[in-house]
């Protein structure tokens, strides 16, 4: 369980409104389009029931059909801007990426963990970057990222061991950490030394260095990040140049938190 929740009474809960976004969630880049009977069977009900959420879906506009196949429509994007227009952290946290971008002239994020993924909710970028690194809104996988390791790194023992047994590590490298026990070890030396660096974790020839974003009590909120190409210089050369930078962001940003 998250931060942000909290146990709920079961007389609160409302198993409609649960069934409802497992319906929207269904919905990724391997499954774009649905018929009733596979989202039935993605989201463990009847062909009758999902058919009667998508037909509901489809009538508040969240969802198109042509009478038997179903698929998201842009009107989904009205709840993660929802959020993006909404949340405090992306809108306070933004000045300062915009700082980093100018300071170093990288693409500055700022991430969150949710579940086994990271999401970049801000990002900077000069006017030639706009077309390049990671959108607000991407999700990657937490392991590969240097945001979403110091993130991991800076979580209770607790939280760690159990995001370990619950969530597998895929390869996507030859470099990936695809071993929990090589990845946990790593973990502690990013808490040790206050910062992480990924280098062609996801994807290769790209580095991220990252840095946590802790409130006044030191709890974990997100991470500030920068991507960048490893062809342009070393390891130690990158971090002397944006480290410092993310550090004070971080820093400056700490007591607003």
């Amino acid at each position: 369980m998250s931060s942000s929740q909290e146990a709920l009474d079961p007389r609160d809960w409302i198993a409609g409104l649960e069934k409802g976004l497992h319906i929207i969630e269904a919905f990724d880049a391997a499954h774009p389009r649905l018929t009733a009977t596979e989202m039935g069977e993605r989201c463990g009900m009847t062909r009758t029931a999902a058919r009667r959420y998508l037909k509901t879906l489809v009538h508040l506009g969240y969802v198109g059909t042509d009478g038997k196949l179903y698929w998201l429509m842009p009107r989904i994007l009205r709840l993660g801007h929802a959020y993006l227009e909404s949340a405090r952290l992306p809108r306070l946290v933004q000045p300062f990426l915009q700082r980093i971008t100018a300071g170093t002239e990288e693409i500055a994020y700022l991430g969150v963990l949710d579940g086994g993924d990271t999401i970049f909710i801000a990002r900077s970028g000069l006017q030639r970057h706009m077309a390049s690194g990671y959108m607000t809104g991407t999700r990657v996988p937490t392991q590969v990222t240097a945001a979403g390791m110091i993130m991991l790194a800076y979580s209770d023992e607790a939280f760690i061991d159990e995001w370990m047994t619950t969530h597998d590590l895929r390869a996507f490298t030859s470099f990936t950490l695809s071993s929990k026990t090589d990845l946990k070890e790593t973990l502690l030396g990013f808490k040790r030394q206050g910062w992480s660096v990924s280098e062609q974790q996801l994807e290769l020839n790209f580095r991220g260095i990252a840095v946590p974003l802790l409130d006044r009590h030191s709890k974990v909120l997100g991470a500030i990040s920068i991507t960048m190409p490893i062809n342009r210089e070393e390891t130690d050369h990158a971090l002397k140049r944006v480290l410092p930078v993310l550090q004070e962001a971080a820093h400056s940003l700490r007591p607003l938190l």
